[in-house]
């Protein structure tokens, strides 16, 4: 029956014309027709009351479990857009709530924005495969990583998050913890985190060794920094022990490779001259650089760094092949030995 009041025509939400099945299979995958098809009826009734109680509606769906019909209206009155009177259990719709559609509630509830039921062409994996993934934006290669969302919030939503918190100091997303992404994004559970660290790791890894076999000769103190800022980044950012590296170099000191000796506080009977020149020689270098890092984060080379050092310049005048230098790395900053005299 018609509302006899037309002023109150405004406050029925919008339920728009019937919503086509069809439409929606043609978008979705069949269980999510499925889900349609169940919920449609329901909600396109409700949607068409002013006022309402419980047992109204369960009559009118008798094809529907009540249980399911009762969720269905608890959902609505959980979200504001219902409002249950105290005084005979009845509904009515929350018009401060705004004006209600039965197709995008349906949409956000049952589809959100799921990859699966974007566009081919708006689809990350679908882009990288189409235009390359150097054409990806930062949004699109974590969708990629996070792979799969949580209800109400997709893979591709929970890569646009990221990126608006990252994009302007994207080199401290490796840094952050799991809980930090997680108060960013719900779709952020372990399995996502360590697919995105694990890619940033892989991603670091291949540019070391890109900017090693690139790498110019090492001929001063400021190359050597340099490279060892670069090449050694990590020992500065996350190094919470002693590393002691060497760097193999060929006659022409262009680098040939780098090599981990020990793990721990740096102590000449650790750093033996025979573990430090073995892959030297393996590797038919001419020269080597030496590399360690105080986790302290101060750069002051102690009394150990300077015996260790003199040590190996001795070994490898013996064997033939010249310590070119030894860095300290800090944080910020590295110190050479060589620039300060002690070498």
């Amino acid at each position: 029956m018609a509302d006899p009041n037309p002023k109150n025509a405004y406050l029925r939400p919008s339920t728009g014309p019937l919503l086509s099945l069809d439409r929606v299979a043609d978008d979705a995958a069949g269980s999510v027709t499925e889900r349609y098809q169940r919920y449609l009826p329901v909600v396109q009734f409700v949607a068409e009351q002013l006022d309402f109680d419980l047992e109204e509606i369960k009559l009118a769906n008798q094809n529907e479990r009540p249980a399911f019909v009762t969720r269905v209206v608890n959902e609505l009155v959980t979200q504001g857009w219902l409002i249950r009177r105290e005084s005979d259990s009845r509904f009515r719709w929350n018009t401060d709530r705004g004006q209600f559609s039965v197709q995008r509630w349906l949409d956000e509830k049952l589809l959100g924005s799921q990859v699966k039921v974007q566009p081919q062409q708006d689809r990350p994996r679908e882009r990288l495969l189409d235009v390359g993934v150097e054409n990806l934006q930062l949004a699109e290669l974590l969708a990629i990583l996070i792979r799969s969302g949580r209800p109400g919030e997709s893979a591709v939503e929970a890569g646009q998050k990221i990126a608006r918190q990252f994009q302007q100091r994207l080199e401290q997303l490796p840094h952050a913890g799991k809980g930090e992404l997680k108060q960013i994004s719900k779709a952020i559970d372990v399995t996502a985190f360590c697919q995105i660290m694990a890619g940033i790791e892989l991603g670091r890894r291949i540019a070391e060794i890109s900017g090693l076999r690139s790498s110019q000769r090492i001929d001063s103190t400021e190359d050597a920094i340099q490279f060892v800022r670069q090449r050694f980044l990590r020992l500065a950012t996350d190094g919470t022990q002693e590393e002691f590296h060497i760097v193999t170099l060929d006659t022409k000191r262009q680098v040939i490779g780098t090599h981990l000796i020990t793990v721990g506080i740096l102590d000449s009977s650790l750093v033996h001259p025979r573990e430090v020149f073995r892959p030297a020689i393996r590797d038919a270098a001419s020269v080597v650089l030496l590399v360690h890092n105080h986790p302290s984060g101060d750069p002051t080379p102690s009394r150990q760094d300077l015996a260790v050092t003199q040590r190996l310049v001795e070994a490898g005048k013996l064997i033939g092949i010249e310590v070119l230098d030894h860095i300290v790395v800090g944080r910020p900053n590295s110190v050479s030995l060589r620039a300060n005299g002690d070498l």
